[in-house]
Parts: C-alpha cells; sequence; structure tokens
C-alpha cells in the first residue's frame, strides 16, 4: 500500500497557525489531500494533548478519531526550538520528535515539565536546552522516539543554518548522532542539493509539509510502502534504511522556499552567491548585510559539485506545485480568489490532490479538469517550469511556462 505522510505540522496552539487546525478538520483535509498519515503536532502542549487523548485512539501502531468519521491515521509529534550556547555561539535549532505511543509522550512531557520548560506557552515550545542533552533525553525516556533536525538548512533555527547551526551532526549531536536517522530538506533545499554534502549519505531526506493552515498540508511529503501506517514500521525503514520501502518524497521546487538564494527583503533585492561574494554580503541598495539563503549555505559544505549523482541509497523524489497555484497560474488570477477556491473544490470532488497531481493520466484529468489546468498539471510534471526564487523569507514564485509569465516586481542581480 502506497502511503503518503506528513510528518511535521502544527496546531492551532503554535504561534502564526490558523485556529482551523482541529483535529477533525486536519484528518478532512487530509482526505481531500490524498493524505493517509499525518503528524499531530504540537503534542507536548497541554490543551492539545488534551485534545489528542479525547480524539484519537491507537489502532495497530497509528491513531484514527474515535468516531471513525475518517481513515486518516495520525502519529504522535511535536516540533520543539531549541536556543543555547555552545562553543561562544547562540545555537537556534528546531527539531520534529515523533512519538512511539502516549506512554513515551507522556513521559517526555512530565521530564521536560519537570526541568522547569514551559510547554503551555506555544504548541512549538522553547527551550534553553542544549540538542544532545535534548537527544539524551529522549533516549532514556523510551530508545523508540525519534529525533529528525527540521528545516535543515534555513539560516536561523536550523542545524545547518547559517545563521546559528552547526558544520555537521557529530558537531551537534556528539556520539549519538549515530541515533539521528534522517533529516528533513525543507522548503528551499531538494535532495540533489543535500546529495553535495557525502556525510549525509547515511541519513534518509525527509520532506514534510510544516503546515500552518490546513491549506499547506502535504506541501511536502514522503511515500512509504507500507501495509498500513505503522510507527514502528516507519522506525524499522529508517533505522535500516530500507530504500525499498522508502519509496520517494514530494517536493516543493526549492526555489519557491522563502530562503533559496541570497537577499533583502526590504530591498527586494536578491541574489546567487556568487554575487554576494562580489557585493561583499552586503545590498547593493541599502548597504546592509545580505541575508545568507540556503543554496549558499549547502555550497559551503559541499564536498561535491552542484548536480551530483543520486548516491546509490537515496530515495527519489519529485517536485510538485499545489494544485491551487496551478489552477490560479492557468486563468491569471490570485489562488485565494474565490474562482481558484470554488474550481479547486469542484476538483476535489473527482480526485485528492496527489491522485490530480501525481497519477491521473491525461483522459482521465480532461473528465473534469479544464483544458488549461490539465496541461498545466502534464507540464508541471515533466519540469516545465520557470521561477523566480524566494529570498530573506520572502516566498519564490514557480510558474509552467507557457501558462503565464512571472511579473518582474523584484530587483535582481543574477
Amino acid at each position: 500500500m502506497r502511503v503518503i505522510s506528513d510528518l511535521h505540522i502544527h496546531s492551532r496552539f503554535a504561534r502564526a497557525c490558523s485556529k482551523s487546525l482541529t483535529i477533525p478538520s486536519i484528518a478532512k483535509a487530509c482526505e481531500q489531500k490524498g493524505i493517509q498519515w499525518v503528524a499531530t503536532g504540537d503534542a507536548l502542549h497541554p490543551a492539545w494533548r488534551q485534545e489528542i487523548g479525547q480524539s484519537l485512539e491507537e489502532r495497530d501502531g497509528a491513531f484514527y478519531l474515535r468516531d471513525n468519521s475518517s481513515p486518516t491515521a495520525f502519529c504522535l509529534s511535536t516540533e520543539v526550538s531549541c536556543i543555547y550556547k555552545r562553543g561562544d555561539k547562540t545555537r537556534r535549532l528546531h527539531h520534529v520528535i515523533l512519538f512511539p505511543d502516549l506512554k513515551a509522550l507522556d513521559q517526555t512531557i512530565k521530564v521536560l515539565s519537570d526541568r522547569g520548560y514551559n510547554l503551555k506557552s506555544d504548541g512549538r515550545p522553547i527551550m534553553g536546552l542544549d540538542s544532545e542533552e535534548l537527544l539524551k533525553i529522549l533516549l532514556d525516556i523510551d530508545e523508540r522516539i525519534l529525533l529528525i533536525p527540521a528545516h535543515a538548512w534555513t539560516p536561523w533555527f536550523a542545524i545547518f543554518g547559517s545563521k546559528s547551526g552547526f558544520d555537521s551532526l557529530e558537531e551537534c549531536f556528539g556520539d549519538n548522532s549515530k541515533h539521528i536517522y534522517a533529516i528533513e530538506t525543507g522548503l528551499s533545499s531538494d535532495p540533489p542539493m543535500n546529495w553535495r554534502i557525502s556525510a549525509l549519505d547515511r541519513l534518509f531526506l525527509v520532506s514534510n509539509s510544516d503546515a500552518h493552515s490546513c491549506e499547506n498540508l502535504g506541501r511536502e511529503a514522503n511515500v512509504f510502502e507500507m501495509d498500513k501506517p505503522s510507527y514502528a514500521e516507519l522506525r524499522r525503514i529508517l533505522v535500516e534504511h530500507d530504500t525499498s520501502k522508502f519509496l520517494e518524497t514530494l517536493e516543493f521546487f526549492p526555489e519557491e522556499g522563502m530562503y533559496h538564494v541570497d537577499g533583502h527583503a526590504d530591498c527586494k533585492f536578491y541574489c546567487e552567491p556568487e554575487k554576494t561574494k562580489k557585493l561583499g554580503g552586503r545590498c547593493p541598495v541599502c548597504g546592509k548585510p545580505l541575508t545568507i539563503g540556503v543554496l549558499a549555505r549547502v555550497s559551503e559544505l559541499a564536498d561535491r559539485p552542484p548536480q551530483p549523482p543520486k548516491p546509490p541509497n537515496s530515495a527519489p523524489f519529485r517536485s510538485l506545485v499545489p494544485l491551487r497555484e496551478l489552477i490560479a497560474d492557468a486563468f491569471g488570477k490570485g489562488k485565494t480568489s474565490k474562482g481558484v477556491q470554488q474550481e479547486c473544490a469542484q476538483m476535489l470532488e473527482h480526485a485528492s490532490e496527489f491522485a490530480i497531481l501525481l497519477d491521473l493520466e491525461e483522459k482521465e484529468l480532461a473528465a473534469f479538469c479544464k483544458p488549461e489546468i490539465s496541461q498545466s498539471i502534464l507540464r508541471m510534471r515533466k519540469g516545465e517550469v520557470e521561477i523566480r526564487p524566494g529570498y530573506d523569507g520572502v516566498y519564490g514564485e514557480v510558474r509552467v511556462k507557457g501558462v503565464a509569465s512571472l511579473k518582474p516586481s523584484q530587483q535582481a542581480l543574477l
């Protein structure tokens, strides 16, 4: 069975997240997206933990709605923010934590609460806790708990981030780095960028949405071969690096991520790393330092050239454009416009979003898609896109070639 999984999302108890992120609404949105297994997110938060207990029950290694109103499976999860000093430098890292069961989750809540960390303040709690120490704590509680460094290349709050991260897993986690089995690539990088670092070959590169709303669920995802969603099987696949069961990741085009290239949002300026060096790292408009993006940081740590061959033990990937964006581009409208929303809703009555984007053949699409949309989908599958990259917190734009043209609204020196 193909299991599409999004293992990093948030609840309405996390800052800057939609109030519509309830357990039933997440389950329903996953059905429309074609996601079989989704993270709970924010499981350390007391109010959300209570809702998890009230709404979900464990069945054969995953959690399901008690009222059986949805087939969507849930995985107990949270993201944490670790801010601490190491080597005379302030480190700011986000990590995804996956729990095998409620006992392990509740023990973690108790241990962290007893240490004085405020788990009520945010769905993504901020803790002055060294990442290496956090991993030791989790393994002592239950060795089945998985820690996955989140959006690994984001300038702020990431293990390899240019602003406050590390240069290697070993530098961050010490001897316990052997218990890290995967890293999350994040929206601003894709597998080929990560393949440039040979030290990552032993890991799986996972992709998740980090969704702050139901609309963004599944914007990146992982595809496993499983009989059914199962934490034990997920952990086995990651620990044993079973490439026969990790089928692929579904990716953003990395240029669309908000930290792909270097830039300065206030001046609407962006450039690639080579140009940044010529500019001395400063914005040519105002003279302030540029925010160094993921592309530059990957190049800094890389020991392989750009576009290296796929390492033999890595999972394949596909890059996608979300359905609403394809519809919006096809008709030259905003993706939040009423017409786009209505068209998308009508299409989702016929098939899930992932079925539309990945599976249906041209004749099948033609049965319910307008020609402009079906052509956009087919061209997207071939990678026929043009891209304006994201930078300094500004999302990039990806458009299907021959459908719409990018508007030159930014100053660029590329």
